[in-house]
């Protein structure tokens, strides 16, 4: 294929740089679909609540799951998990980044017996999907989560990053798939932050040296063709 044209609002001296360093804009033309996943990132009641960029990215969530599972890949719905029984997962970050009460809020919502736990009722979830729960922003970090365990089962060695936030988690658990050696896409229309100046910020910074950043459309004619 040829490269792609810039669709996502990047920078022109990102384009420039980018070019010269790699002399292309795309870093990958296809994935084979048996050894990739959809990985779908905190789109739990609590994140996505009524911020309509965030719901907004749920139909093409959903369209990108469908070819997945069409095509023998795997989708993962991956979520936060910040408390347990009234105590927190990850204590300098309730303790030093929120009020006390803010806090308490963000590790009682993310507990597993909480609405805000949930995964939002507008996500395609079908049996044969697979569930990872994180306990940073990063499924990858040590300890964080049993996210490699699921993808090394299913060979998977290409990763399409979808969710909220742009600049937060997803950017965070696509920058540290590529540095464990995964070829990683962002998704710029599937991923969603409160504000488009950090949903920007995210996709900009991990373009430039972490991997592709594509549409759905592109996801969906290019790195996922139809059989």
């Amino acid at each position: 294929m040829t490269n792609p044209p810039n669709p996502y609002g990047f920078p022109q001296y990102v384009i420039d740089r980018v070019m010269q360093k790699r002399g292309r804009l795309a870093v990958f033309d296809r994935f084979e679909p048996k050894r990739t996943a959809l990985l779908v990132i905190d789109m739990q009641n609590f994140y996505v609540g009524e911020i309509a960029s965030v719901v907004n990215i749920i139909p093409n969530i959903n369209r990108i799951a469908e070819r997945m599972r069409a095509l023998g890949g795997t989708v993962i719905w991956v979520g936060m998990t910040a408390g347990e029984g009234g105590k927190s997962l990850w204590r300098v970050y309730h303790d030093n980044f929120f009020t006390k009460e803010k806090g308490a809020t963000h590790r009682d919502q993310l507990s597993a017996d909480s609405d805000g736990h949930r995964f939002h009722k507008g996500l395609d979830i079908r049996p044969g999907d697979d569930t990872v729960y994180k306990s940073r922003f990063s499924p990858f970090i040590q300890g964080a989560s049993n996210i490699e365990e699921v993808l090394k089962v299913k060979n998977i060695d290409s990763l399409i990053v979808t969710g909220t936030a742009t600049n937060m988690c997803s950017e965070s658990a696509a920058r540290d798939a590529m540095m464990l050696d995964y070829k990683v896409v962002m998704v710029s229309d599937a991923n969603g932050a409160r504000y488009p100046e950090d949903h920007q910020a995210g996709l900009t910074s991990f373009y430039q040296s972490f991997g592709d950043v594509r549409t759905t459309a592109e996801v969906l004619g290019d790195l996922l063709p139809q059989k």
